[in-house]
């Protein structure tokens, strides 16, 4: 963003360490923000905060206590809530009970302390929330916001049901929120063992890469453009609630993002293993995400080529690399 509207602004990230949570703080400290980090681990918060260039009070806190949760927007009374906190992503993370309370019933509590805490100066959306395509789940066509949706895994039904609350809570207590829905997001600080992650590595050991054939079409969007688009549509104006897709509209095949990387990594082709792995049995299948709501709310939309996000997440994992030594 070419401003500073978010200069001065008392804004809390929940979800600050994750991987997007990050980029979203980085984003909020590069406009001089008055930013609240609120994470799981204060160490390793630190460590991740200090990478990344993201300034602001560390609050260590567990999401999972709506007492606290509630105490703490009461107590920093922010103009803007970004709510990056999520359960499910990692394939490790399955319990249904902290699943629903992270990704569903966090909501309540969070709305009614934002209410209680308003800004009365501040234009803006109350709440931006994280949303996911898994929302959408079994169905096919472009992917528009009014779409009926269909989750059918664990991750997707519990977003789908945060954003349904949120949607209530925004209209009983006249708060202004956003539901952001994000596809394939690719960057650094990315999970290890996803696919740029597991290709930088296998350009930097030697070792053979399995994969799948590679067919799978995605919206591929690169992580600083999601945290842009966020902090755009935390100013944009809303009547109460709405969602929308923060994608780039456009599919590419895994294969394709593979040949595209691979001209920086420059790995040898016997050392991709297509074909070797079998498809998710959750994967989706769709047409173009439609952004024409973005587009419409913003004049804008993610921009940067998967050949220049993959340049600047190498460059960067070799800058920590090189600062680890």
């Amino acid at each position: 963003m070419d401003d500073q509207r978010y200069s001065g602004v008392r804004a809390i990230v929940l979800g600050a360490s994750g991987f997007i949570g990050r980029w979203v703080a980085h984003a909020l400290s590069a406009q001089d923000a008055k930013t609240f980090l609120v994470v799981r681990d204060r160490a390793s918060a630190e460590k991740i905060f200090s990478q990344y260039n993201a300034r602001g009070e560390i609050i260590e806190t567990d999401l999972a206590n709506s007492d606290v949760l509630g105490e703490l927007v009461q107590r920093i009374r922010p103009s803007i809530t970004f709510n990056l906190a999520g359960y499910g992503v990692d394939p490790s993370e399955r319990d249904e009970a902290i699943a629903d309370q992270i990704n569903t019933r966090l909501l309540d509590p969070l709305c009614l302390a934002v209410a209680n805490s308003r800004d009365p100066g501040w234009s803006g959306q109350d709440i931006v929330h994280v949303g996911s395509a898994q929302e959408y789940g079994a169905i096919r066509g472009n992917l528009a916001e009014d779409s009926i949706p269909h989750p059918t895994t664990l991750y997707g039904k519990t977003k789908l049901a945060g954003t349904n609350l949120l949607s209530a809570c925004c209209r009983q207590r006249g708060l202004k929120g956003v539901t952001t829905r994000l596809f394939t997001i690719y960057g650094p600080g990315e999970h290890t063992g996803r696919l740029l992650p597991s290709l930088i590595e296998t350009a930097s050991t030697g070792n053979h890469l399995p994969l799948t054939d590679g067919n799978q079409a995605r919206d591929f969007t690169y992580v600083e453009d999601i945290a842009q688009g966020l902090l755009r549509l935390g100013l944009a104006p809303a009547k109460t609630s709405s969602v929308v897709n923060l994608a780039t509209g456009k599919l590419t095949l895994v294969r394709e993002f593979i040949r595209i990387a691979n001209q920086v990594l420059e790995i040898s082709e016997d050392r991709l293993g297509f074909d070797m792995l079998p498809k998710r049995t959750d994967e989706m299948e769709h047409s173009a995400v439609s952004i024409e709501r973005l587009k419409q709310w913003l004049d804008w939309i993610p921009s940067t080529s998967i050949l220049e996000g993959v340049t600047r997440t190498v460059a960067f994992v070799q800058r920590a690399r090189l600062g680890s030594m």
